[in-house]
């Protein structure tokens, strides 16, 4: 998406004390020359920071291939990185604990009970999407960096708080794993050409200006983007609201509210991002709904947000 120029799209928190000295060769990273070996030595010269966001990452993988238990031990495993770095304190530790343990029981309930548990789980979710547990602190790997001359300065965070939604919805309705069975060609069609317009309708309104490269820190923001926000951000809109609302009021309700929400959600960056952000939501939600699998909205997320990265202006013109 296209943030407003002070806008920070990737996470909030506190640094971390332990890790703070590791980012301060990473504060000038719009410095260095824009080319693939660049790319490379910033994303190796990273590595002493990120380690611990390949083990999520990998969890991550291990989850959406069903290897349930090895994602949820490598899960345990980061949890584990991450309390002896400082990255998260041991209260912030027995919430999340809490909150995935909630969501594994979430299946068995039936009724008002099982309504209580949905809005629960939207609630949580909607919460650690907002970086609003107290004891987490998400690690600040790009401050105030340039994507290229024309672009506003943009800071980012690797996110620990975040990524647990995705675990969180997959416990709580493991269905959005099971893909579709027929393909809806239109619908497909439409959701891939909203992308392009999109971006265009980006152009015009001078919410972004054509601007092309690859910024140093391009890696890096690639592995966050892909997984920490677009696989997240899927999983609870598209997989599982889209899905539950769908199942309840017709697929078109759930289409729309999803998009809606996911809108909403973006609320931070003004009333132009919340309506491209709707406008997305629309678009990924058409390819879930066309192909009934999550790998098709998250790969269009990811689309349009390196597009925007490498063609426009990102977050912004400055």
């Amino acid at each position: 998406m296209w943030p407003g120029p002070a806008r920070d799209t990737s996470g909030g928190g506190a640094k971390s004390p332990r890790f703070t000295p590791l980012l301060l060769p990473l504060r000038s990273l719009h410095h260095y020359p824009q080319n693939l070996e660049s790319i490379v030595t910033v994303f190796f010269a990273s590595l002493p920071v990120i380690w611990p966001w390949l083990i999520l990452i990998t969890a991550q993988i291990a989850t959406l291939t069903r290897n349930w238990w090895l994602g949820l031990g490598l899960l345990g495993l980061f949890g584990l990185v991450a309390l002896f770095t400082g990255l998260i304190t041991v209260t912030a530790v027995a919430v999340m604990a809490l909150g995935l343990l909630g969501a594994a029981y979430l299946p068995r309930l039936r009724g008002g009970a099982a309504l209580a548990g949905h809005l629960a789980l939207v609630a949580w979710s909607l919460a650690l999407g907002a970086h609003l547990l107290p004891g987490v602190h998400n690690l600040l790997v790009l401050d105030q960096v340039h994507a290229g001359p024309g672009s506003a300065p943009f800071t980012m965070y690797l996110n620990l708080d975040k990524p647990m939604v995705f675990f969180t919805v997959l416990l709580a309705w493991p269905a959005i794993l099971n893909g579709g069975s027929t393909l809806r060609v239109w619908p497909l069609v439409t959701g891939l050409t909203l992308l392009p317009a999109l971006l265009l309708l980006g152009g015009l309104s001078g919410a972004v200006r054509p601007e092309f490269g690859l910024p140093p820190w391009w890696l890096i923001f690639a592995l966050s983007n892909l997984f920490l926000t677009c696989l997240t951000e899927e999983v609870f809109f598209r997989g599982y609201l889209q899905s539950v609302i769908g199942a309840r009021l017709g697929a078109a309700t759930g289409l729309i509210a999803a998009s809606l929400l996911f809108g909403l959600a973006h609320f931070g960056g003004g009333p132009v991002l919340i309506g491209s952000a709707t406008l997305l939501g629309l678009a990924c939600g058409l390819g879930y709904w066309a192909t009934g699998r999550l790998w098709v909205p998250v790969l269009m997320h990811f689309t349009f947000n390196i597009l925007h990265l490498t063609l426009f202006t990102y977050p912004g013109p400055a």
